[in-house]
């Protein structure tokens, strides 16, 4: 209990002295006043002073302007520098993080196991003969396979899983897609986990020499692959990692998505030389694997042919003799405009065109119905770069076809014939101008792009009928 006594009387303790806050003293208070009169301060100290206000001032402003426009997130954040404690750190967190999803994936002799377990848990469908599973058999098979391989399968055997796939009747599903299913996850996983080692600065994006080494590790691998001439080995990384870019690049920054390149059919293309024996493989079906040695010795082969004067790069002249001289000598000129670099040497005499231009040019002209081709065709025949194609540019680009029509002995046809035929199959939304959404859009804009720069495109288009019964017969006679 404490008495009244305001003055601290009749209380044990001893009366303590209230010490008076600094602002309240005198002395705190003249001192302030004079020091921010400035009249105590020399005149580099006054400087200094005066500078300060105008920085906060500044400060101020910027801070009012940027609450009234809002916060700017940030988008740029440096990278450490290599060698540097947070380098290192990095890279070791990065290393056992690939290590732990390394771990957790299913190994050649875990999918062996697993594709037995399916087969010995499953039913035989009566009707066509086919291995299947019900929801509880693939909860049975679960189980078994968690027993015999461990946790790691679990993930595969979800309810989500077994609702992807299609069902009979029954309710029961083939254990075949299923298992290719797991085995191509397995697969990409893999090769996400091979990329990101790769990826030196983990941006998610791989380099062109980092994408040549994971094709250089993957040749042991590929059966079509293994016996390369070692001095090949090298030519062959740069020409298949070219498609790579050629497709996942397309604004060509010189880096190409990780994820992209996962979810490309140039990955899967690549991943068919797994085939075991070359009887598998037709002669027709590996020329047109891009990744197929075959293929890749004919680029080589060509190039090497069409460089008249090995100084390896090609002249318009020398390109010219591409695919038999059947292209048109504007389309040629317009590569070289827009898809050929200047060289070192001023003039226009010095452009030719390097081997990386070159690969594009053969994957542009191979791949003409995919948006890539078209794309980088769709640039050659816009004449005027405004983004579309009028009356005018088709008959200036079909003239030199037209010419060429002639020089090979062909019946004599009409120009305006053959644009009022290029607007029917395009049908553009502008009746007086073809845009490049257009010719995407039509489906056929690999054909009207052939029949505009090649006269053996237009000649196949002219054909059409008589090439598809020619291609019906050998069918019929099989």
């Amino acid at each position: 209990m404490y008495s009244g006594s305001s003055d601290g009387e009749g209380t044990d303790a001893p009366a303590q002295r209230k010490i008076p806050p600094p602002s309240s003293m005198l002395w705190v208070r003249n001192l302030r006043r004079y020091i921010g009169s400035g009249a105590g301060l020399g005149s580099e100290a006054l400087m200094e002073l005066e500078t300060k206000r105008i920085l906060l001032d500044i400060l101020k402003e910027k801070q009012q302007k940027s609450a009234e426009a809002g916060t700017i997130p940030s988008f740029y954040k440096k990278k450490p520098e290599e060698g540097s404690i947070s380098h290192r750190v990095q890279r070791l967190a990065k290393y056992r993080f690939l290590k732990k999803q390394s771990d957790l994936l299913l190994n050649a002799d875990d999918l062996d196991a697993m594709w037995v377990c399916l087969r010995e848990n499953c039913v035989i469908d009566d009707a066509t003969g086919a291995e299947k599973m019900n929801y509880e058999d693939f909860c049975h098979i679960a189980s078994v396979c968690t027993e015999q391989i461990g946790p790691k399968c679990r993930r595969f055997f979800s309810p989500s899983n077994f609702m992807k796939f299609e069902k009979d009747e029954s309710g029961r599903i083939a254990i075949l897609p299923f298992y290719l299913y797991v085995m191509r996850t397995v697969s990409l996983t893999q090769a996400r986990i091979d990329m990101s080692e790769l990826d030196e600065d983990s941006d998610g994006f791989l380099q062109p020499h980092e994408m040549e080494a994971y094709i250089r590790g993957l040749i042991p691998n590929l059966a079509q692959l293994r016996d390369m001439p070692a001095a090949f080995v090298q030519m062959y990384c740069r020409i298949a990692a070219h498609k790579f870019f050629f497709f996942c690049d397309p604004h060509r920054r010189g880096k190409a998505c990780i994820k992209k390149i996962l979810l490309s059919n140039c990955l899967q293309e690549l991943m068919e030389l797994h085939q075991e024996t070359e009887e598998e493989v037709t002669d027709t079906e590996q020329a047109e694997n891009w990744f197929s040695l075959t293929s890749a010795q004919r680029i080589c082969d060509m190039f090497l042919a069409l460089d008249k004067d090995m100084n390896g790069t090609l002249s318009k002249q020398e390109l010219r003799e591409y695919a038999d001289g059947t292209l048109t000598d504007i389309f040629i000129e317009r590569v070289f405009d827009e898809h050929v670099r200047r060289g070192k040497i001023g003039g226009g005499n010095a452009r030719e065109m390097d081997f990386e231009s070159f690969l594009d040019f053969v994957l542009a002209l191979e791949n003409k119905d995919a948006p890539e081709g078209l794309t980088y065709l769709f640039r050659c025949l816009d004449l005027q770069g405004r983004g579309f194609l009028t009356t005018a540019d088709i008959h200036t680009l079909f003239r030199d076809v037209h010419q060429k029509w002639i020089e090979g002995g062909n019946y004599e046809l009409c120009i305006e014939d053959v644009r009022d035929e290029i607007w029917d199959m395009v049908k553009p939304s502008d009746s007086l101008r073809i845009s490049l959404a257009d010719l995407l859009s039509c489906k056929q804009g690999g054909t009207v792009a052939s029949m505009l720069i090649d006269v053996r495109g237009f000649w196949a288009h002219d054909n059409r009928e008589n090439l598809l019964q020619e291609e019906e017969e050998p069918q019929e006679e099989g």
